[in-house]
């Protein structure tokens, strides 16, 4: 089953790096990534610009809709994801507890949903 691992870590938490610390905090992502590939648990990974490089886009009554800006208003954002293949929950959350932003902000984990056309 595949699960979606969200890295949140607000700004503060992230800001405390030096940028020592954060090629460190990189260069053990790109690791942990190799260890997922390498073990047949990783689907993607990928990190994301700041939450204020975002557009929103909605569609309502078929009028387009582009708002600059994360979608909430919070402290925390979504810096980043892991979409990882596990055997069960359990496992997930072992996954995504190696996973280095664990040791800074919060990992949020949740199995994807399973889509079939029906007739």
């Amino acid at each position: 089953m595949r699960y979606l691992c969200m890295i949140f870590a607000t700004d503060e938490q992230m800001s405390v790096l030096s940028p020592g610390e954060m090629r460190d905090f990189v260069n053990a992502h790109l690791d942990y990534d190799d260890q997922l590939r390498a073990s047949g648990h990783l689907v993607e990974s990928e990190g994301l610009e700041a939450a204020r490089t975002a557009a929103v886009v909605r569609v309502r009554n078929g009028k387009l809709s582009v708002t600059d800006g994360p979608f909430v208003e919070t402290n925390e954002q979504l810096g980043g994801f892991y979409l990882v293949e596990a055997a069960s929950d359990e496992e997930a959350v072992r996954i995504a507890a190696g996973i280095p932003s664990s040791r800074v902000g919060s990992i949020e984990v949740r199995p994807a949903l399973v889509w079939e056309h029906t007739p």
